[in-house]
């Protein structure tokens, strides 16, 4: 048998010295939030920079996409991107758009979908279906 005289000494940290947990406001949760949205940033690199952890910015992503999330001055965002500028204004109305324009579709699971302006529906519907599986 041992005789347990040689135990290693245990300290117990204490949390009471100072605050435990950071509060985050609705609104700064959604200044957060609509941050990771932009661009092509990732999720991982807006959470290092606002010193949380991603998991905690992945469940306030959720609460957003479920409507838990809500600011107190607004309801929702939506991000648009302008890619050219537009056709000046003639008298004549063009029913053709040039071939050169794009559609970018952005689905639920957040991939894009890419189509030039004439894309036939029923191709487009296999596409969708494919894609957003």
């Amino acid at each position: 048998m041992s005789d347990f005289i040689n135990r290693p000494q245990i300290e117990v940290l204490s949390a009471t010295e100072g605050e435990r947990r950071r509060y985050w406001s609705d609104d700064d949760k959604l200044r957060i939030v609509e941050e990771s949205f932009i661009g092509h940033r990732q999720a991982t690199a807006t959470a290092r920079r606002h010193g949380i952890c991603r998991s905690l910015l992945t469940t306030w992503r959720r609460q957003f996409r479920n409507g838990e999330l809500a600011a107190s001055g607004a309801v929702s965002f939506a991000p648009v991107t302008v890619t050219k500028a537009p056709a000046p204004q003639t008298n004549s109305v063009d029913c053709c758009p040039p071939k050169d324009c794009q559609v970018e579709i952005v689905l639920l699971n957040r991939r894009r979908v890419i189509v030039p302006v004439g894309v036939e529906p029923a191709a487009l519907a296999r596409i969708l279906a494919v894609v957003d599986g």
